[in-house]
């Protein structure tokens, strides 16, 4: 298992359920420095409360644990941390940390596991890979002209630690989804000036969370997508941004008010197609990120279309790597449902071995 997010998590607890033995039968490697997955490395101001819904774990309420009633003023990233820290500990999942896969390739017959643990190399030969890595570690920048030579600062998500760091500045926020939508309510009265810009029109709908319809019709897309080996769409763009009280006060008075992309970036500042230029102090990318691969490369799974052909959880081209937390999956809720699933094949496949 390479990765203990919210999917690798879900993953581990079912092949537990299935008999297999944490850290004998199978290894879960992670990279991070603690527990919490990605979360852990979120700023400290975004809380429960306006994140994205963060589902339970399976077989997290044996804990007497639900984000559902964790305190939502406190900071995401600590909640989530403590709550996995109890459940890795409960399950006795014996995590290995911080151990990142530099590589999985073939030698000869066997599937290799290269990782670094603090400075240590070591390897794990293994019957069955599965991939839960996720995307914090691969952030996405999409390239403009002018983008190398901006004088400002460019700062991702990944990179962003508080609204204090801009006080004052004149920030251009790039994105259509929630974050680039908490990252302007925390901005609105710390930066100087704000503009928001985002390559569509964003469609705010009328639920306070995401419809089911939505949210099916997302995940389609995210399965299609996969299945054919393409690159995977945008979330938002399939789902829209749910009017939450948050949002909706932020909408009624004016904050949230986006402009069309800019065309082009100049070392002071941004222009548009119409011609009009923004100067900028920093361009605050909330633009997403990409499924976090590089280490599966010598494996060969990319598709000339951009991405790795993925049906029912598993690689179309090598059958013992699975993918957790991919494509359709990539929600907490799709994480949760496939961790069942991908289990159950893990051990079949073994089963066969």
């Amino acid at each position: 298992m390479i990765g203990a997010g919210q999917a690798g998590l879900s993953v581990s607890y079912y092949l537990k359920r299935l008999g297999l033995g944490p850290g004998v039968e199978f290894v879960v490697l992670d990279r991070g420095p603690g527990t919490g997955g990605a979360w852990q490395h979120r700023w400290e101001a975004l809380r429960i409360g306006s994140a994205h819904r963060i589902n339970d774990l399976p077989g997290m309420d044996a804990l007497g644990l639900s984000f559902e009633t964790a305190d939502r003023q406190q900071p995401a990233k600590s909640v989530v941390a403590d709550y996995y820290r109890q459940y890795e500990d409960y399950y006795e999942l014996a995590v290995v940390r911080p151990a990142s896969v530099n590589a999985v390739f073939n030698r000869g017959t066997e599937l290799v596991v290269a990782y670094d643990a603090g400075g240590q190399l070591g390897e794990v030969v293994t019957d069955v890979v599965v991939n839960a890595t996720g995307t914090w570690g691969s952030p996405f920048i999409p390239w403009y002209p002018g983008l190398d030579k901006f004088e400002g600062r460019l700062v991702h998500t990944t990179d962003y630690e508080s609204a204090e760091n801009f006080r004052g500045q004149s920030v251009a926020v790039v994105g259509g989804g929630t974050s680039a939508i908490g990252f302007l309510i925390e901005l609105e009265n710390v930066a100087g000036e704000l503009t928001w810009v985002t390559r569509r029109p964003v469609e705010f709908l009328d639920e306070v969370e995401l419809s089911l319809e939505a949210g099916a019709s997302a995940v389609a897309q995210q399965d299609e997508a996969a299945r054919s080996g393409r690159a995977l769409p945008s979330i938002v763009s399939g789902t829209g941004v749910p009017r939450t009280r948050r949002i909706q006060s932020a909408i009624t008075r004016g904050l949230l008010k986006e402009r069309p992309m800019f065309t082009a970036i100049e070392p002071e500042g941004v222009r548009f197609e119409d011609g009009s230029f923004q100067k900028v102090d920093a361009i605050l990318w909330a633009t997403g990120f990409r499924p976090e691969l590089r280490h599966l490369s010598p494996l060969k799974l990319r598709e000339k279309a951009g991405g790795v052909t993925v049906g029912g959880g598993s690689s179309w081209k090598d059958p013992r790597i699975f993918f957790a937390g991919y494509g359709p999956q990539a929600s907490t809720i799709g994480a949760n449902r496939a961790g069942r699933q991908i289990a159950r094949q893990v051990v079949a496949l073994l089963s066969n071995l």
